[in-house]
């Protein structure tokens, strides 16, 4: 485990469905002109074709790149490779992380999902980068229940790796999850769905703000 290698700040994750008729390109565009930090490119080959991925994902690594944008695949490590990202993000469900990293090799970050302590220490044992933590408060996007910030309350306490929360979190409601003591935290449909991007991204920066030393 690298601490530290995960970028603090606002994560944002592509969901094409929730995002107006915005391709993952555009919107990648407006999150970066907002001040994004991280962006997770998630669509699923059941929807999309690889080689139609592997293009947004090859114009999201450029914008991302220069703009100093740290870039994430969502559950496929060969696509990650492809387009040189800095990191893969895996569910509990896809390949295991020793595969993974014989995959993508050492320079490449890994994170995992996590909805439980006995998750969040098994991943301890693993050669991973980050994990991702909730869903606090429930999620549109994958219908998956809340766990509640009592998870992330004991993943401060007890579990010494960098994570993202995730779940479900919005303007309303960051303040709560940042007094917590989260660095990263991750909204989805909050962003990819506004009317304003730029806009939004700006506004929940602002409260990120109040909470840097």
């Amino acid at each position: 485990m690298k601490k530290g290698i995960l970028k603090e700040g606002l994560y944002g994750i592509t969901a094409m469905r929730f995002s107006k008729g915005r391709s993952n390109v555009e919107v990648s565009h407006k999150m970066v002109e907002g001040g994004i930090s991280i962006i997770q490119y998630r669509e699923k080959h059941s929807d999309l074709s690889f080689s139609f991925m592997l293009e947004e994902c090859r114009e999201i690594r450029k914008i991302t790149k220069d703009h100093n944008v740290q870039f994430i695949v969502n559950d496929y490590p060969s696509l990650a490779l492809a387009c040189e990202a800095d990191g893969v993000h895996l569910g509990q469900d896809d390949l295991p992380v020793d595969i993974v990293r014989k995959i993508v090799g050492p320079e490449v970050m890994i994170g995992i999902s996590t909805h439980s302590p006995e998750e969040a220490r098994k991943a301890l044992g693993e050669d991973i980068d980050y994990i991702g933590v909730g869903a606090l408060f429930g999620a549109g996007v994958k219908k998956v229940k809340a766990v509640g910030v009592g998870y992330q309350e004991y993943i401060e306490s007890n579990i010494d790796i960098d994570y993202v929360t995730i779940g479900g979190i919005k303007e309303h409601n960051i303040e709560s999850v940042l007094e917590r003591g989260a660095k990263t935290v991750c909204c989805v449909t909050e962003i990819v769905g506004a009317e304003d991007i730029v806009q939004k991204v700006q506004a929940l920066n602002r409260i990120f703000q109040k909470f840097r030393k």
